[in-house]
């Protein structure tokens, strides 16, 4: 753990120093995506790396949670910072229920349930017009704010997106270093021997199921935000 967070700090570094490096509107842009994609590659990582469980349907949780925090604040007038954690918290119980059915099927089985899971969502936010603006899509967002300040410049878009992405990044390596961790792992190399030794295989393929889905859903929350459009 102490050698992963020095790797944390050098990166956080990096990340900090990043602007005065690269100026420009269009590599920040870059930057952006690539910060808010990484959020993404985090929930799956967890999912998918340390439980072993594959998701293709993970595009919906970030849609969901897009749309979600653009609807309560473009047309009920929501603050996004009561918006996008309501949206989290939405997107994490559509996950658990969904996760405890649909994480009985394993191998090709589940990829496709998933996949079928994202394909549903699309079709779902595609024909609710009177919501999501259907395939016209959803403008009016607002950017997001603390106080005076509003995040509506590239380096300002930025530097959002990365403490969010870095604050991920930190969380996932306390996860992989902690129990639940060491019992991921275990179910990810043998189901049946981690239920052995008292892991309760399910419940925990469906928590990291949910979590990666409320990660998903933050990233789809600041992509509304930062893009002000869905």
């Amino acid at each position: 753990m102490h050698r992963d967070l020095i790797k944390f700090l050098a990166f956080a570094v990096m990340v900090l120093a990043a602007p005065l490096v690269f100026h420009g509107g269009y590599l920040m842009n870059v930057l952006v995506f690539v910060g808010i994609h990484t959020m993404l590659a985090i929930g799956l990582n967890l999912l998918l790396g340390y439980a072993g469980q594959i998701s293709l349907g993970h595009a919906g949780f970030f849609g969901l949670g897009a749309y979600l925090s653009g609807i309560l604040t473009a047309t009920y007038g929501w603050n996004p910072w009561l918006a996008m954690p309501l949206a989290a918290a939405v997107v994490g119980a559509v996950a658990f229920l969904i996760g405890f059915p649909i994480l009985k099927l394993k191998g090709h089985y589940l990829a496709m349930a998933t996949l079928g899971m994202g394909i549903i969502m699309y079709i779902v936010f595609n024909e609710t017009i009177d919501l999501t603006g259907g395939p016209s899509g959803l403008s009016g967002i607002p950017n997001i704010s603390i106080g005076s300040l509003t995040f509506d410049t590239d380096v300002e878009n930025y530097y959002l997106i990365w403490f969010f992405t870095l604050g991920m990044i930190l969380l996932s390596l306390n996860l992989a270093n902690s129990r639940v961790g060491r019992a991921l792992r275990a179910v990810h190399d043998s189901e049946v021997a981690a239920q052995v030794v008292g892991v309760n295989a399910r419940l925990l393929k469906v928590q990291i199921f949910a979590l990666s889905a409320v990660i998903s859903s933050v990233a789809g929350s600041l992509y509304a935000h930062t893009m002000t459009f869905v």
